[in-house]
């Protein structure tokens, strides 16, 4: 992947503030601006091979952090895309946090309260598969099993929790680290044929899950969250960026190449050795 690798070729994906994202005309498969498999897939190696680079020089650096977060439906591939876009990253440096549905203990606290403790460390890369947006997704969606009577009924829950969040990855961008976030764009069709190809295969059974097959039922439910969490949610610090899931290797391009662009234009450096006398030192 070339040094000089920017971002620009890539806002056909990103999520601009306040405009209305409908998911049903957003194509799942295909990309614009990527070369064909073998090409991509070449490609996709060089870029996480750089993303490891720049991580070791972000992990010497000491002074700024990178979090990445994924969102998408069951089966979108995020466990897949984490382990192809950071398989050159040190494991010292990187730290991956997968949110499930809040439990009843972190229901007793503000939403926030299980994520901030989770934020990455200076030096460090952070992957959150799911993550604070799971509280405006599946919390909204099944309201009756999450969310208290008083709750349920108060109108501007969601506007106030987009707010909350806006705020909480200000704080975080003023702290020094930077942010991006990936909404993996399955088909419905797509969903279905990963989801037997689980079933085929005995190395795939332990993800297999009742709920498969129930939260199927809520498609459009979850589909008219995200509508609504992906533009009130996407900011010039912290955006979102769409990114059709149904190939893999499509996904898996898109994604290796923003991150590696965005850690390009960090102007990452070495710090010099105050010292110079060290260099010169022999050891007995």
């Amino acid at each position: 992947m070339p040094k000089s690798a920017s971002l620009k070729p890539f806002d056909h994906y990103l999520v601009h503030p306040g405009k209305k994202v409908n998911l049903g005309k957003l194509p799942t498969a295909q990309a614009k601006h990527i070369p064909d498999r073998p090409a991509a897939e070449a490609q996709t190696l060089q870029a996480a091979q750089r993303i490891g680079e720049l991580q070791d020089i972000l992990y010497a650096e000491g002074r700024r952090s990178l979090l990445f977060i994924f969102q998408g439906l069951d089966a979108s591939g995020k466990d897949g895309a984490i382990r192809k876009v950071f398989d050159a990253v040190n494991p010292a440096g990187l730290h991956i946090t997968s949110f499930k549905s809040p439990s009843p203990e972190e229901l007793r606290h503000d939403f926030l309260w299980r994520i901030h403790q989770k934020a990455p460390a200076l030096g460090t890369l952070a992957v959150f598969n799911r993550s604070h947006y799971e509280d405006v997704l599946i919390v909204r969606v099944h309201q009756d099993r999450f969310l208290s009577d008083h709750l349920r009924n108060d109108k501007n829950l969601w506007p106030r929790r987009f707010h909350q969040i806006g705020s909480f990855e200000r704080m975080l961008v003023d702290s020094s680290t930077t942010i991006l976030k990936f909404f993996l764009h399955i088909s419905r069709e797509e969903q279905a044929e990963r989801f037997r190809a689980r079933q085929q295969d005995p190395k795939k059974h332990w993800k297999l899950a009742a709920g498969d097959f129930d939260e199927r039922k809520f498609w459009d439910d979850y589909h008219a969250a995200y509508e609504q969490m992906l533009p009130n949610t996407s900011t010039d610090f912290a955006p979102w960026y769409i990114i059709p899931a149904d190939r893999k290797w499509t996904r898996n391009y898109l994604i290796s190449h923003i991150i590696a662009a965005k850690m390009e234009s960090l102007g990452l450096h070495y710090p010099e050795l105050t010292d110079q006398t060290l260099v010169q030192r022999r050891f007995k």
